[in-house]
């Protein structure tokens, strides 16, 4: 759970750092060519914020657990597999980050792809290795290939389409599990945004017109396909009820629309910035979920 976190705080240091640099439009343009002062500011920043986030989760979070030699788990049979959901989607979005910054440096596209689209592999390898030599945790392989296949959906996408046709989203809502288990689920917003599954859903979206061209829909336009979780207060259902928990566990598919913030139409560079950086969030829309505890759902709007 605490890599969520620190991806999180990544993200935001990391748009936070571009945004603030950019406060003029022609600065917020991507340079055509290769721009050398701004390619350093960016490999400088992220290997500084990069560094400096795993030697304080090093120092401050893994110094409270014993250490061990490396080891690996099997933690697949967990969270309804949420957990690995939030590794991709982590590899995907701090890969498409990595990779923007690098083509607004003016950095060629294979380089953009090999350096920035492989940010978030590299960063959530480098937390998983950490976790390897940590008594509590260890190197999970299905934490790995789940930081592979994130990468992999951006990087697959640049390579085949040169543009990315389906994106990996986001969403949270808070729910009533939270308070039966906040050790574990946390104790309010922040915490629950980032530990309780039970109101996290992670979406396909499909951009419809880049696929159906001759349609005459709006280039904004997605369909996205949701999966989450309901009923979780552990890991696993034997854990679940050795604590005395008997929720039903269950889990959610969803069908809704989206928008692709980053095809819509702007000659502010600013703008686009702020699409780019919010586009990793599900737009809240009406919203269909089946499971096969009580079946077909609607929703007006869904988080």
């Amino acid at each position: 759970m605490r890599y969520r976190a620190v991806v999180c705080l990544y993200i935001v240091l990391h748009a936070f750092t571009v945004c603030s640099q950019s406060a003029v439009q022609t600065f917020l343009t991507p340079s055509d060519t290769l721009h050398s002062s701004r390619r350093n500011t960016v490999v400088i920043t992220e290997a500084s914020l990069g560094s400096l986030t795993l030697i304080g989760l090093n120092t401050l979070w893994y110094s409270d657990y014993k250490r061990s030699k490396l080891h690996t788990i099997n933690d697949n049979n967990e969270w309804f597999q949420l957990d690995k959901m939030g590794h991709a989607f982590s590899g995907y979005q701090l890969g498409r980050l990595g990779a923007q910054t690098l083509q607004w440096s003016g950095v060629s596209k294979r380089n953009q792809l090999l350096y920035g689209g492989t940010l978030g592999f590299s960063f959530l390898t480098a937390v998983e290795v950490l976790d390897g030599f940590s008594e509590e945790w260890g190197f999970s392989w299905g934490d790995f290939i789940a930081n592979i296949a994130g990468a992999g959906l951006f990087i697959g996408q640049e390579l085949l389409w040169n543009q990315q046709r389906i994106a990996l989203k986001y969403s949270f809502h808070q729910t009533k599990y939270a308070a039966l288990n906040p050790n574990k689920l946390g104790n309010g917003l922040t915490e629950e945004f980032l530990k309780d599954y039970n109101g996290q859903t992670y979406w396909l979206s499909v951009n419809v017109h880049s696929f159906f061209k001759e349609c005459k829909v709006p280039k904004w336009l997605n369909i996205a396909f949701g999966y989450g979780a309901n009923g979780m207060l552990a890991g696993t259902h034997d854990v679940q009820l050795s604590k005395g928990f008997y929720q039903k566990r269950y889990a959610q598919y969803y069908l809704s629309l989206d928008l692709d913030l980053s095809k819509i139409q702007t000659n502010s560079a600013l703008l686009r910035t702020l699409f780019s950086v919010f586009n990793s969030i599900k737009v809240p829309l009406p919203t269909m979920e089946f499971n096969s505890e009580n079946g077909l759902k609607f929703y007006p709007i869904y988080f």
